[in-house]
This record gives C-alpha cells, structure tokens and sequence, in this order.
C-alpha cells in the first residue's frame, strides 16, 4: 500500500525500550514517521535523532518539557501539515496500538472516512491483557462521553487514529487545550461538530510490556470535567 503523505505522529517520554523496535515495525508501511520527544530524560530523544540519521522516513520533533499528550499531538500536527501531509495518525509508541492496523486506518480514509479511529468498542474490536478495573473505567469512560456529548462513536478516548487534512485544518487546533484522554474526546468531536465522517475501525488493544503508563488522577479528572465543558460550548455556539 503505497501512501507517501502520510505521517505518523509519535510521541514519546522514556520510550527508550519501544522506540526502535516501533520504527522498525513502521518501516515496511510506506509512511513517514515524525517522532515528538518531550524531552525524556531516559534518552529517548537521542535515540531518536541517531535512528532518524540512519532512517529516511523518520524526523523527529523536539520539545523542551513533558506538557502532556495534547500538546505533543498539536505540535506534531502542525509539524506534518507544513510538510505536505495528506493523512496525519495519531499512535503509541509502546506498541497497544498494533502497527500492522495502520493500513486498516489509512483505508478507511481513502474510502471517505475524514476520521479513521482504531475502536475497542464495535464488533471486533476488545482489550488484551487488562484487568477489570481498566476494562470498566475505559467502557465507563467512553459512554461517559458518548451519552453527554450525544454521539454514537463508541470509543471516544481512542487514541489511534487516522486524519484527513482538511479536518485538522478546519478544527480550530489553537482552540484545543486538553492535555491528557479529554485530548481525543475534544479532537473527535470536534470532528463531528464541523460535519466530517467519523468511521470507527475494529482494533484489539493490547497493555503495554516496556515501559510505564502515563495516566495519572489529573489526566482522569481532566476527561470528567472536559465532557460537560464541551457539551456546554455546543449548545452555547461556541463550538
């Protein structure tokens, strides 16, 4: 599947031990990588320049702090819209999301999708290696946002995901300032909001076997508050 501008936006902080087996696994898919670096202090940001000097796909993006998801994506959109890209992806680095869907994603783009999202939640679709605790805050969650934001995506904090141009440059990204999860709800439904095709891809989401998670209680808090905040800036017209 040859695709030349699409981009993979990667962020990563201490993802010392993903990093390069994640390039690897992205080399075969003809799409370029841009690898945004929060400055990790584990060295991850110099892996990245010494892989992107023997990588021809791969740029890397450094930023001065760890600022959060949101910011790192917003950056890296920006990165990729001023390099031409026709589709720009949203990806983990730590490998719960499965390189081989990329393709899927890109799909379902070229099939008139303005957003692919990789979907835990439809037919197909499920967790791998999760306890019951997770399983029922990441289903919670989602109907959460479903049922307060009144849309039928039924992954709303899914996190791989796959963008027409056109769509992040008609959302208003100076506008988003989620940082954690909220993050994906906000851009998703900002997606629906400004009238684009949201088509949610059936994934298997597997937990992380290097490194460890970023979520934390302000990341949680964050998603609960975002979800009326933005129901409300709907209703008011402000979105």
């Amino acid at each position: 599947m040859q695709v030349p501008k699409a981009v993979v936006c990667l962020p990563t902080y201490n993802e010392l031990e993903n990093l390069e087996p994640m390039l690897g696994a992205l080399a075969p898919l003809s799409v370029r990588v841009l690898v945004i670096d929060d400055n990790s202090p584990d060295g991850t940001g110099e892996l990245a320049d010494r892989l992107a000097g023997k990588l021809d796909f791969v740029s890397v993006l450094h930023r001065e702090r760890k600022e959060g998801l949101g910011p790192a994506y917003l950056a890296g959109f920006r990165r990729a819209l001023d390099a031409g890209a026709d589709y720009v992806l949203e990806m983990d680095c730590d490998f719960s999301h499965d390189p081989a869907d990329v393709p899927r994603l890109l799909a379902a783009c070229e099939d008139g999708a303005d957003l692919a999202l990789g979907s835990r939640y439809v037919e197909g679709g499920g967790t791998e290696n999760w306890g019951l605790g997770r399983r029922l805050v990441s289903a919670g969650g989602s109907l959460y946002a479903r049922v307060l934001l009144g849309v039928r995506v039924r992954d709303l904090t899914g996190g791989f995901k796959c963008y027409r141009r056109a769509v992040l440059e008609r959302i208003d990204l100076d506008a988003i300032h989620s940082r954690g999860y909220a993050f994906q709800i906000e851009t998703t439904y900002r997606t629906l909001r400004a009238g684009f095709t949201v088509v949610e891809v059936p994934i298997r989401f597997a937990d992380r076997t290097a490194g460890h998670s970023k979520m934390s209680r302000s990341i949680f808090l964050e998603a609960v508050t975002k979800v009326p905040a933005l129901r409300l800036a709907a209703l008011t017209g402000r979105l």
